[in-house]
């Protein structure tokens, strides 16, 4: 005859075989799938194509406007946005990275070697000397007002070659931090759009018109879309003339940014951490569009589709880069780094006008 202690004591083992059966069950029972890799990147990716469709119907608002300015102010818009979920920044720093990288390596179907001879040897030194200046002169500007050596090697680099994609081109081998890079591409931004109504009016009072004012724009203008923007007013000549010069200071993003690579490589211990490339591999195959450029082989659609599709991926990499960009922390960044931006377009536009007096 069972007690009532006898029978606590069967419901309890019976209780606690059933917990036993229901925590084997689950520890059997399959678990939600992670996102793989390519799908965390949708949310971003489609935030980021929604971004240049944004910004391509606003160029057709704006007659003149550079898509690629629109594009970063629209991913700084969207980046203070509070509905923007967490679940876009994985494919917005892909787009960030990846998409700058081709529009990079696309960029050298623009330029040829024999683009370059025809420039003559007083405009290419012309090129080499104010780029040189620029960025010594930046760097040291820098280091006298205080910035931070990561902004202020980001700073040189883009204000002397060629805006933000040198900037994430000198970013892959230099310690910089991210907010440094977002500073720098919204300096030259800032700076490249005063300078596009700059450049024609004080280039109007120097007496600069036609070439000449083209020549002028491609020596001091960040951007490739401002130098064509600042060029315009002098014409199709100016323009035609402005694009080459800036390509040609675009040329010497790669011994450049191998020269900073070298550098920081001295500056890391051996074996203190993972070394930056001397030279990122879409930077060889920017030069190896070139190349291929430079045979004569590819025909005008090509080109022309190219040179489309450059822009697109440029714009859309700006564009998730801009939502990176925090205003806040923007402004914390301080008078320094805004008034180093000013200083390096204004030694820019001073050196570029004595090469071309004293070297074409």
């Amino acid at each position: 005859m069972s007690t009532c202690a006898d029978d606590g004591y069967r419901l309890a083992g019976a209780r606690s075989r059933l917990a036993s059966m229901a925590t084997t069950a689950s520890d059997h029972a399959p678990l939600p799938a992670p996102r793989s890799g390519v799908a965390r990147l949708v949310p971003g990716v489609a935030v980021t194509a929604i971004g240049v469709a944004a910004a391509h119907a606003l160029g057709l608002l704006l007659p003149g406007a550079s898509a690629l300015v629109l594009a970063v102010v629209l991913g700084v818009l969207t980046g203070h946005l509070p509905f923007l979920p967490a679940s876009a920044r994985p494919g917005l720093a892909w787009s960030t990275r990846k998409l700058l990288r081709v529009g990079v390596v696309l960029l050298g179907l623009q330029l040829s070697v024999t683009h370059l001879i025809g420039l003559g040897p007083g405009a290419l030194l012309a090129v080499v000397s104010t780029v040189v200046v620029t960025f010594l002169g930046t760097l040291l500007i820098g280091r006298l007002l205080g910035v931070a050596r990561g902004l202020n090697l980001l700073v040189a680099t883009g204000f002397s070659i060629c805006g933000a994609s040198a900037i994430a081109a000198v970013e892959g081998v230099a310690d910089a931090e991210e907010e440094d890079v977002a500073a720098a591409v919204a300096l030259v931004t800032l700076y490249g759009g005063l300078a596009i109504a700059a450049v024609p009016a004080v280039g109007g009072w120097l007496g600069l018109a036609g070439p000449e004012l083209g020549s002028w724009a491609g020596l001091s203008v960040h951007e490739v879309a401002q130098v064509v923007a600042a060029a315009a007013p002098a014409g199709a000549a100016a323009v035609t003339t402005a694009v080459i010069v800036k390509l040609a200071r675009v040329v010497l993003l790669a011994p450049l940014v191998a020269i900073i690579g070298a550098t920081e490589r001295r500056r890391l211990p051996a074996g203190g951490g993972k070394r930056p490339p001397i030279v990122p591999l879409f930077l060889l195959g920017f030069l190896a569009m070139m190349a291929v450029r430079s045979t004569g082989l590819l025909p005008a659609p090509v080109l022309g589709g190219a040179s489309a599709l450059t822009t697109l991926l440029l714009a859309a990499a700006l564009f998730a880069l801009g939502t990176t960009v925090r205003i806040p922390a923007l402004l914390r960044t301080g008078a320094r780094a805004v008034l180093l931006g000013l200083c390096s377009t204004l030694l820019i536009a001073c050196a570029a006008l004595a090469s071309l007096h004293l070297l074409t």
